[in-house]
């Protein structure tokens, strides 16, 4: 008479299909049910002659569509949506103590599936990829009673592997287990969320409904408006402080700044009305210099000119803006030239603003396009990446 063996050499025994009925029974009876959106692979990407853009004749979830980045950007999805059952243990949302401060436990879900019953029904085990949607978490009661639709829950596999509680005498394996992560609205779920609609009876898309990109979009829009407002440029404002009017020997010939302990023996009282606040004010040599603080205006709020050229018959100590240098270029007259005070480097922090005119602007945040001899239309500013692109070695 043999020995008796649950192990038979590599075989599936009667004794492995008992124990695997009874446990598929288990899943029917106290299981939750899943909706299972099949992972099929890339969007087909026809006609690409980028060698790490690979254009693949078959399709299949085995494929890479960037073999540079090793990313699945554009996936897509089975159509047909397949019906399981799966196990898993619920666990409120609470602080882990089991670290170096307090940490926040995320919406990972561990969750186990018969392992027959998922291949029979989806026609493969469940990979990283497949979108799982657990109709037990659908919320009812929203918030929001404008939504159409009830709030749908949404996980995606990341990571699978045989469960260690699974495997019965027998040495073989029942049950898999699948690491689950919370749907988050981004490129790679797009055939699922937008072609998918929120409930019965409306055309709104899943995606209007449990994204939170338009939220974070206004938050951030209002975040740069304050911004704004509090920092309007980069560097630092000095037209708050006044600069004393000097020269190089003291013996320029501008007029005394008047002050208030002039005389009345020299002509100047309180209703004379020849002289106005501003008479006399000293054209100054130079600003107050530092990091980022030239924003081409004259110091002490003086009149200043701009143009394309210097003015014909200029006064001693005026200052002038020549708008045809990148950054613009302030200028003082000293009588017989032209004298550098500073270039215009303070500029509006926020991209693609109207009057940003500085080489930051311009090179930097360029949002301009070009037309080029076969009418098609580029952006002037272009990456690295897809200038120099890799050639196959062969």
């Amino acid at each position: 008479m043999p020995r008796l063996s649950l192990w038979k050499d590599g075989q599936h025994t009667n004794d492995y299909k008992f124990m695997d009925r009874r446990i598929s029974e288990m899943f029917t009876i106290g299981g939750t049910g899943i909706l299972v959106n099949k992972y099929l692979g890339t969007q087909p990407q026809t006609g690409s002659t980028d060698p790490t853009l690979p254009d693949y004749l078959n399709q299949s979830e085995k494929n890479i569509q960037d073999l540079l980045w090793l990313e699945n950007r554009d996936r897509k999805y089975d159509h047909d949506v397949y019906k399981m059952r799966g196990i898993y243990q619920r666990a409120d949302q609470d602080f882990d103590l089991s670290q170096f401060g307090l940490f926040l436990q995320t919406g990972t879900i561990f969750m186990v599936f018969h392992l027959r019953d998922m291949v029979d029904q989806v026609g493969r085990k469940l990979m990283a990829g497949d979108v799982l949607e657990l109709q037990h978490l659908k919320d009812y009661d929203a918030l929001d009673g404008d939504l159409p639709a009830a709030l749908k829950r949404y996980y995606v596999v990341s990571d699978c592997s045989f469960a260690s509680e699974g495997f019965s005498p027998t040495w073989w394996p029942h049950l898999w287990r699948c690491k689950l992560n919370p749907l988050v609205d981004s490129q790679e779920y797009k055939d699922i969320i937008d072609n998918i609609a929120a409930g019965p009876g409306t055309n709104t898309p899943v995606s209007d409904i449990l994204s939170t990109y338009d939220k974070y979009l206004n938050i951030n829009q209002a975040i740069i408006q304050q911004a704004e407002i509090d920092v309007p440029q980069s560097g630092y404002d000095t037209t708050s402080i006044y600069t004393l009017g000097t020269t190089p020997d003291h013996s320029e010939p501008v007029a005394s700044p008047l002050t208030a302990d002039y005389s009345s023996n020299v002509g100047i009282t309180a209703d004379n009305i020849t002289n106005t606040a501003d008479q006399g004010v000293v054209s100054p040599l130079s600003k107050v210099q530092g990091y980022l603080t030239g924003d081409g205006r004259a110091p002490n709020g003086m009149v200043t000119g701009a143009g394309i050229s210097f003015p014909v018959n200029p006064g001693l100590g005026e200052y002038f803006l020549r708008l045809d240098y990148l950054p613009n270029r302030l200028f003082r007259y000293d009588g017989g030239f032209w004298r550098k005070v500073e270039d215009s480097v303070r500029t509006n922090i926020t991209p693609g603003a109207s009057d940003n005119n500085t080489l930051r602007s311009s090179y930097v945040n360029n949002t301009t396009t070009y037309t080029d001899a076969a009418g098609n239309t580029h952006n002037e500013l272009q990456p690295l990446s897809k200038i120099l692109t890799p050639r196959a070695d062969n």
